[in-house]
């Protein structure tokens, strides 16, 4: 498999419905995923992640294949920064 052919054809929309049917163990019609099926998807996911998506997760894989945790420090930083204007807050009584 060439991966670099993989995520040059990976669309973010592919990339969301991957990531969807790995957290779920099913595909968006509902037939679960055989066991190979989520080892690649999961690997595609990570694959996708290193190389093209920035995230802003807490535990990640960079380009390199290694593990990268962020501090609670950065990852509240990371997070607060690019949420706060789109957070809705409510008071206790508004819910």
């Amino acid at each position: 498999m060439n991966i670099e052919a993989l995520l040059s054809a990976m669309t973010p929309e592919v990339f969301e419905r991957i990531q969807e049917a790995v957290e779920t163990g099913k595909w968006g019609d509902g037939s679960r995923l055989s066991e190979g099926q989520r080892e690649s998807c999961m690997q595609a996911v990570m694959l996708y992640q290193a190389k093209i998506a920035k995230s802003s997760e807490h535990m990640t894989v960079n380009e390199h294949g290694e593990i990268v945790h962020k501090s609670k420090q950065d990852f509240k930083r990371d997070i607060f920064s690019s949420t706060t204007e789109s957070i809705a807050r409510f008071k206790h009584n508004d819910i």
